[in-house]
């Protein structure tokens, strides 16, 4: 199946149905699929190849994730950027990629006025709720179009996405998934989270749909749900939906969930529609998983994954956070799961060598999930997939009841609240400071966000420089999410007898006591 299949299926099934909600507006499945295919057909009018490169800028939105299905219809890959990051960020990422096609918000029209003259590939830009002097509003651009199905068929694996790893500074890399990735990510999604009595899921996208939240509403789509969108994943909102639209699955990281624990009255909360809550993108508390089974019971269900394996490699069940009717222990808690049934996992050496069950090393990954390789980039696709391969970078070991545990990362990067930040990014602006001799980025323990984001700066003798001042200029660079939310200065950053900054060391201060999902 190629990815627009799985909105098809649901579609095919009974197009009179609700497939979206919005605050106070239904969407058919009529409506939406009608749209897409007018998309399509303007798309494939333009004369555009499979595979060109398009991208949405918009929050959540119905009709903008129908511009993101317009595009899958018409077998192009779509880009996906985050309103959330900094505008420049996205401006490289679109430039980078090679974005042909556009469709933004209103909302965010001056700030893409201001990128156009660094866009120069961009060709056509399309409103999605307005007509403006520079862009067609959607209904224009496209309603003269039939809203018919295109005879466009994707192979498997052609590129239907390309997933940016990193910020400007860093030179993002582009993980380029396919359609055979995504069959089977969905599958895993399908097999573990099962609706035998043939009820429909009904689907809550609260986080953003440029990321997990949006790809995991099409195995719900898939089945004939229908998906509730939200603007954001405020608590008050969700709580709201959760009992109005009687929600039966939706995916939040871990800050989002902690935030929920906390919302005042919580524990009133009709939750009893809720099957499935699954969690991810973020390292996850422990103790804060169990108040959660505790409040709602046992739905919550982690997936394990990352950008290059379709973020489906291991699950945890919602069943096998219990253990004969009890809690299951915290060393089961503390795992991400089972490998998948259609992708095989192995622990290995550096040498390359598969380990035994128990033994600690890099967690490596093959199958039909795994990525095409990184856009434009050859050199750092051979380093990441070796003889078919995928290694993570992630350091873990498989226990002797098959789960898997992540006790390190080979990398530096820093999940908080579900993004990923790379030190190397906030550290080039950090240096940039002229009081700044030298800095390092690491991620440190945080209640609300999972890891925080920290730098260690050593000055220049003689210059001063304030923590607040850092920060400031790392949001007006970076955006909130990749700046530090703390930082502090040493007379000297540890290094090796090479010069090296030991990072491991600096963390070390900081994890010491912590529950290995923190």
């Amino acid at each position: 199946m190629a990815i627009i299949d799985f909105f098809d299926r649901g579609w095919d099934m009974d197009g009179k149905a609700i497939a979206y909600i919005q605050a106070d507006r239904t969407f058919t499945f009529d409506e939406v699929g009608d749209l897409s295919c007018r998309i399509a057909n303007t798309l494939l009018s333009l004369g555009l190849a499979k595979e060109t490169k398009g991208a949405v800028w918009s929050g959540n939105d119905v009709m903008a994730w129908a511009c993101t299905l317009g595009l899958w219809r018409a077998n192009m890959a779509w880009i996906p950027v985050n309103p959330r990051n900094a505008a420049e960020d996205n401006g490289f990422i679109l430039d980078a990629f090679d974005c042909e096609v556009l469709f933004f918000q209103q909302a965010y029209s001056e700030t893409i006025a201001a990128l156009r003259p660094a866009l120069p590939r961009v060709r056509h830009w399309i409103c999605i709720d307005a007509d403006l002097p520079d862009a067609p509003g959607l209904e224009a651009w496209s309603g003269s179009q039939p809203a018919t199905k295109p005879s466009v068929v994707a192979a498997l694996d052609d590129v239907f996405i390309i997933m940016p790893t990193g910020g400007t500074t860093g030179a993002p890399k582009g993980v380029m998934n396919t359609h055979r990735a995504a069959q089977t990510t969905f599958a895993h999604v399908m097999l573990n989270c099962t609706y035998r009595d043939g009820s429909l899921p009904v689907n809550l996208t609260a986080a953003p749909m440029t990321h997990t939240a949006g790809l995991l509403s099409l195995p719900c789509t898939a089945q004939g749900g229908t998906v509730v969108v939200l603007p954001r994943p405020d608590p008050i909102l969700l709580v709201q939906a959760i009992a109005q639209h009687r929600v039966t699955e939706f995916f939040l990281p871990p800050t989002v969930i902690y935030a929920l624990l906390e919302a005042p009255g919580i524990e009133k909360v009709d939750f009893s529609s809720v099957r499935y809550l699954y969690y991810g993108a973020a390292p996850m508390s422990v103790e804060k998983l169990k108040k959660a089974i505790a409040l709602w019971g046992p739905v919550l269900t982690e997936s394990y994954g990352q950008s290059e394996a379709m973020g489906s490699i291991a699950t945890l069940r919602a069943d096998e956070h219990m253990a004969g009717g009890q809690l299951a222990s915290d060393e089961r808690l503390a795992s991400v799961g089972r490998p998948n049934p259609l992708v095989r996992v192995e622990i290995m050496d550096d040498a390359g060598t598969i380990l035994p069950r128990g033994e600690t090393g890099e967690i490596c990954v093959r199958g039909d999930l795994i990525m095409k390789g990184y856009y434009k980039a050859p050199d750092k696709t051979a380093e990441a997939i070796i003889d078919g391969w995928l290694h993570t970078g992630d350091i873990g070991h498989i226990d002797g009841d098959g789960y898997l545990h992540l006790t390190d990362r080979k990398k530096d990067m820093i999940i908080t609240g579900g993004f990923n930040v790379y030190p190397a990014t906030v550290e080039q602006v950090i240096w940039s400071h002229p009081a700044v001799q030298d800095c390092a980025v690491i991620g440190v323990p945080d209640a609300k966000w999972g890891e925080a984001v920290k730098a260690v700066v050593e000055l220049n003798p003689g210059q001063t420089a304030t923590a607040e001042e850092l920060i400031a200029l790392c949001k007006e660079r970076l955006g909130s999410v990749m700046a530090p939310k703390s930082v502090d200065f040493v007379a000297a950053l540890p290094r090796s007898p090479a010069g090296k900054v030991l990072k491991k060391d600096l963390r070390a201060v900081h994890w010491q006591g912590h529950d290995k999902k923190i």
